[in-house]
Formats: C-alpha cells, sequence, structure tokens
C-alpha cells in the first residue's frame, strides 16, 4: 500500500462522499446498557429464546454474533483510491466517530434511509424506550465502518469494497459547517 494514499484527511472537502460498510452485528459495544434493557441480571434464560424480530434466532445468538473484520476490504480499497477518512463505528456511535475522521470546519450529513438498521438495534430501542438519538450515540446501528472519498471516486470505492465481500453504498457527504454528524 502506498503511504501517500493512507488518510488524506487535510485534502477532505465538502462535498466529498461518505460510504458506509455493513457491520456484522452489535461489534462489541453497549452491552451495559444492553444487559439493562433485556434484564439479562434478573431473567437470563429469556435471551435463549427464538424471538420473532430478530428472524426467529435468539437475543443470545444474535449478540454474540463475531465483530467484523475489515482490513483486507479497506487495503484492497487504499490501493486503488484516495481516502480521505476512516471511521470505525465502535462505542460512541455515528456521534463521536465519524467527526475524529474530519477536520474542523467540515461536518458529515447521512442520509438516514440508506442505513439498514439491523432488527437488533430496532428491538433494542424499543425494549428499552431509547430515543433515536441515543442509539446512534451508543450503537453502529449496522454501520461498523464508515470511509470518505472525492464524490468521483465514490463508485470506484463502493465497487471495489463489494467485490471484497463488504456491503457498501454512500450514505452520505461531506459538507461546510459544524464539526458534527447531522441527518436528513
Amino acid at each position: 500500500v502506498d503511504k501517500k494514499k493512507i488518510l488524506d484527511k487535510t485534502r477532505m472537502a465538502e462535498g466529498d462522499a461518505v460510504i458506509a460498510l455493513a457491520s456484522s452485528g452489535i461489534h462489541s459495544n453497549g452491552f451495559s446498557l444492553i444487559r439493562k434493557v433485556f434484564r439479562i441480571d434478573e431473567n437470563p434464560a429469556e435471551i435463549y429464546r427464538p424471538c420473532d424480530a430478530l428472524g426467529g434466532k435468539t437475543i443470545a445468538e444474535t449478540l454474540l454474533t463475531p465483530t467484523k473484520i475489515y482490513v483486507k476490504p479497506m487495503l484492497a480499497l487504499f490501493d486503488q483510491v484516495r481516502v480521505k477518512g476512516v471511521s470505525h463505528i465502535t462505542g460512541g456511535g455515528f456521534y463521536e466517530n465519524i467527526p475524529r475522521a474530519i477536520p474542523d470546519g467540515l461536518g458529515a450529513k447521512i442520509q438516514k434511509s440508506a442505513i439498514r438498521i439491523l432488527p437488533i438495534f430496532d428491538l433494542i430501542a424499543k425494549t428499552g424506550h431509547i430515543p433515536e438519538r441515543d442509539m446512534f450515540n451508543t450503537f453502529n446501528m449496522g454501520i461498523g465502518m464508515c470511509v470518505v472519498v472525492k464524490k468521483e471516486d465514490a463508485d470506484k470505492a463502493v465497487e471495489i469494497l463489494c467485490a471484497c465481500g463488504e456491503k457498501a453504498k454512500v450514505i452520505g457527504k461531506i459538507q461546510k459547517g459544524e464539526h458534527t454528524v447531522s441527518f436528513r
């Protein structure tokens, strides 16, 4: 990998594309909240029953889905496209992680309808009566990583990531203004 192509954050600009890579599930974040929501300490057997909201899987099975590792697809991307920023969507969700990859004076505008929210996150929100903003500030919501590239490189980047077995798509863009994430 050409090190000059890696994380060219200083050249990030308004209009650059934000590409999402799908997560495999919870990815090890928010488990303190999950324990409270599903009252695991009070009724641990409940998480082992099949759950219609999860397509018949149990809550336990869903929570134990291994964290997706993005190294190989990202190396392939770095090798072919100038990447301006990368955000691993971990604890702190979208609001804390994406701004770390964006320089001051810019923010990310995310199209919420482009995000395929995994059923486990809907179940957590409904069961725990958790507001949407808190969900996006705690969990990955089905997006494990975001990548920023030039708008002109977005289709090629998505094609490369998909060829590596990832579910990837453009979910937003970089805009001038407040150094945060906003949804439309």
